[in-house]
């Protein structure tokens, strides 16, 4: 079921795979687009919850993984709404597949390519009415990852809520980090700035890593804000690179496999 997660931010994901619409009377902005098979069931939720997805002005997203563009082009071509990205995703974007330079290459699945991309920078402030939404470029999980922000407010209850995008160190059993010392460096980056990101609301693309279903919905039984999330997220991830690193030092070369 679709909820509200604070003022004008609603969960319209599924169970698993996390969705937002930010919602305006001039427009609103979708946030992520879950896999190939979801389309249909974020469209159904937008309308459940009184909302036209024709009112949808921009599409975004958190990284360029069938599990949250698969549904793009679906939802896009529902909208009529630009997808906005940054360079690096670009290409996966238009080719609705993956290429040698993603850690998990050789587990991901295609998805529908995406034809209507509008490229962004790493920085951009996308504005759409009062609404207004800070790409924050957070590259690691891929080389395209975004986080969003925004404040979002319930009367003079404002909130800052950061779209955190997923910061996991893993791989297909091919790719080792340890053999791409800038990307490594350049991920390391990122939790830095994830971790100093004005923080109130933390939700990530797997609700599950941010414990949004102790937070928000039938079953809640934790606060909403949590000013450390942020710090504790980037935290975590930092730890799990570190790890992955040292057992990367420690294991043996696997060989590329024929394709």
């Amino acid at each position: 079921m679709p909820r509200r997660v604070h003022g004008n931010t609603w969960y319209v994901g599924t169970c698993g795979i996390a969705a937002l619409l930010v919602a305006s009377s001039a427009g609103h902005v979708l946030v992520d687009a879950a896999t190939p098979e979801a389309g249909a069931q974020i469209l159904a939720n937008i309308r459940t919850l009184g909302f036209d997805p024709g009112d949808v002005r921009a599409i975004v997203f958190s990284h360029e993984h069938f599990d949250h563009v698969g549904g793009l082009a679906e939802l896009q071509h529902a909208t009529g709404a630009p997808v906005l990205a940054r360079a690096p995703a670009l290409e996966t974007l238009q080719r609705g597949a993956s290429d040698r330079s993603d850690p998990q290459f050789l587990e991901l699945e295609g998805f529908a390519p995406v034809a209507n991309v509008q490229v962004i920078a790493d920085d951009h402030v996308l504005r759409v009415g009062p609404l207004e939404l800070q790409a924050v470029a957070t590259p690691g999980h891929t080389a395209g990852g975004t986080t969003w922000t925004w404040t979002s407010c319930d009367d003079r209850d404002c909130v800052r809520i950061v779209y955190a995008d997923s910061l996991t160190a893993i791989s297909d059993d091919v790719y080792r980090f340890t053999d791409h010392p800038a990307y490594v460096a350049t991920f390391r980056d990122t939790l830095a700035r994830v971790s100093s990101l004005e923080c109130e609301v933390l939700i990530t693309p797997h609700p599950t890593a941010s414990r949004l279903w102790s937070r928000v919905g039938p079953g809640a039984d934790q606060p909403l804000v949590d000013r450390d999330a942020c710090r504790a997220y980037a935290a975590a991830a930092t730890a799990r690179l570190d790890k992955r690193l040292a057992d990367e030092a420690d294991a043996p070369i696997a060989p590329e496999p024929a394709r």
